[in-house]
């Protein structure tokens, strides 16, 4: 999601650490030789105080000649410009095509220089969603991304997105440039012609390893093509191309490709004068910042630290510290993860490291891990911050993408689709081929002003904004649920997909309406006996007693009396400290 960055020189502070995770993104990228079963995965947290939480559908459609298509800004709904539709669209469930394309984001803004949306162009959001409709694999998102920079102007600030197919995973940076930007005198040196659109940079994830990104850019040096561009013989391609070479992207030896402009447009604009081989792409575009490093990489260190070994040294460039040792832009897991293990990495709130949200006296009596904003405050002339976990209360929608190679594309791909907070929602598979979006995620039904019965973004919101109050004890009810809907999905996903890939046509489509609706419909039911649940067991601060998955009673039918667990004892010295003048036993 769309991130506000201040990035003025040397300026940090309250001020920017509040600016700049206001609205902000997620995302981790899996490959194939990373996973327990061979799939591809990309997550995807929709952070934003203001985005209510839907399963987008786009259906399939052919146009005729000369049709034209309205670009809407995806934040705002203000009408951009208009660009030819092609012929043939491809139906999109969320972020994922019936090809098992799969595309997330995060916001990372940029130089203050390029951070000024402009009038008209092709915002981010919309970049996502007309891709899925016109690629049906990796390397054609990578294409169609290109070709959409060189023929329009770019919206918005700058973004990261990850991008996946059943065979490889992406990551791509890109840039706007922006009039004015460029200085004459390097201009007319250099021999440069401004342009609109966008420089970036997109790298192939290598097999067996995992990335992630969060706000902050993250590709700096990368492999740049030979001077003199051919094909070397007898040794195939090389593995690198500028987007003046985009013919050859489809050769299986590239694995990185950028714009031909990335370094020669930096240089015009008088914000990079070293060699080509030593230019960072995150330095020149998005310097870091404490703000960069402690509100975003560190949720990429936090999943990194969680999957290898040896991460600890990254602590201290995570915490803030731009001169430590940096994170790198991959990872290498120490065993393969499972499906759940990686919806599980989308919850975290730095549990395990300095970072801890659940330790500090901020988490409250019962060790909440969640700071309503904002994120910055000043006490007797010092600032300081709360911290921006992957977790975080004002998630629109997450999801888990997962892509499988040997299975056929509508029944391969799924689209692991929850609502709200990532670390209290149910990941309910949603198939890439389904025609028909269940009515509890449907768009439309209700929204960030008005209340649904039916929307599950509603109901998971409530159950959520009354686990905050007794976190420690309620999440534990809420886990139970959780891990029993989301263990039971992934067992039927394996017995149904036999059955479903057997089918095509109407029949298939059907079947995985069926399937993905009734899974809906299972996590709603389940969702609403948990919200009654939580509201019996803990009314008034007291915890009823349970014995054989039943409230206690007396024998005379009578509610046992509750429990009344006491406060943790860094709470009770708070409390001393603050006011045990006037408590304090006579």
């Amino acid at each position: 999601m769309k991130v506000n960055r201040i990035l003025a020189a040397g300026f940090l502070g309250v001020a920017l650490f509040a600016a700049s995770t206001a609205d902000a993104c997620t995302n981790f990228l899996f490959t194939k030789g990373a996973t327990c079963d061979g799939s591809t995965m990309i997550t995807y947290a929709a952070d934003s105080h203001t985005l209510y939480g839907e399963l987008y559908y786009r259906k399939a459609a052919t146009y005729p000649a000369g049709t034209m298509f309205q670009v809407v800004d995806w934040d705002t709904g203000t009408k951009l410009i208009q660009i030819p539709q092609v012929a043939q669209t491809y139906s999109v469930v969320g972020n994922m095509n019936e090809h098992q394309l799969a595309i997330g984001e995060t916001t990372y803004g940029g130089r203050a220089e390029l951070a000024k949306e402009i009038e008209g162009g092709i915002d981010y959001g919309s970049l996502i969603y007309l891709t899925l409709q016109r690629a049906r694999n990796a390397r054609e998102a990578i294409q169609v991304l290109a070709g959409f920079m060189k023929d329009y102007p770019y919206h918005s600030e700058g973004e990261s997105f990850s991008i996946c197919d059943p065979n490889e995973v992406w990551i791509l940076e890109l840039i706007g440039k922006r009039p004015g930007t460029v200085k004459p005198e390097l201009a007319k040196k250099l021999k440069y012609k401004y342009t609109d659109g966008a420089v970036w940079v997109a790298r192939r994830i290598p097999d067996g390893y995992v990335s992630g990104h969060a706000n902050q850019a993250r590709i700096t040096q990368f492999p740049q093509e030979p001077k003199k561009f051919q094909k070397a013989k007898g040794k195939g391609l090389h593995s690198v191309i500028s987007s003046k070479h985009l013919d050859y992207l489809f050769e299986p030896e590239v694995e990185c490709v950028y714009s031909s402009e990335v370094i020669t447009y930096a240089r015009a604009c008088g914000w990079y004068d070293g060699k080509d081989e030593d230019f960072s792409f995150c330095d020149t575009y998005a310097p870091l910042t404490f703000s960069g490093l402690r509100g975003c990489d560190a949720r990429v260190y936090a999943m990194f630290n969680r999957v290898a070994s040896g991460m600890q040294r990254y602590e201290k460039y995570a915490m803030g510290d731009a001169n430590a040792e940096r994170l790198p832009l991959w990872v290498k897991p120490d065993r393969q993860v499972s499906l759940h293990e990686v919806m599980n990495l989308m919850r975290d709130h730095y549990e395990g490291t300095s970072m801890d949200m659940t330790k500090d006296l901020g988490a409250g009596p019962f060790n909440c891990p969640y700071r309503w904003r904002p994120m910055g405050f000043e006490v007797d002339g010092h600032s300081y911050i709360h911290e921006r976990a992957t977790s975080t209360q004002q998630t629109g929608f997450s999801f888990v993408a997962q892509c499988r190679s040997w299975l056929p594309a509508k029944v391969g791909g799924i689209l692991w689709f929850g609502v709200d907070d990532t670390y209290s929602t149910v990941y309910c598979p949603m198939y890439c081929g389904i025609t028909k979006i269940p009515e509890c995620f449907r768009q439309g039904n209700g929204d960030m002003l008005t209340y649904s019965e039916t929307s599950a973004f509603w109901l998971f919101n409530r159950v959520t904004n009354f686990v905050y109050s007794r976190y420690s004890d309620m999440i534990k009810d809420l886990q139970k649920v959780q891990t029993q809907l989301e263990k039971d999905y992934i067992r039927d996903v394996r017995k149904f997909d036999d059955r479903a890939k057997q089918s095509d046509g109407d029949a298939l489509a059907e079947q995985l309406n069926d399937f993905s609706n009734r899974a809906a419909e299972r996590m709603m039911k389940e969702w609403n006996n948990l919200d009654r649940f939580l509201l019996v067991k803990y009314i008034d601060g007291n915890i009823k007693k349970e014995k054989d998955g039943k409230f206690e009673r007396t024998e005379t039918g009578n509610a046992v009396f509750p429990e009344q667990p006491s406060y943790r004892q860094e709470w009770y010295r708070m409390i001393v400290k603050d006011h045990g003048d006037v408590i304090r036993e006579k």
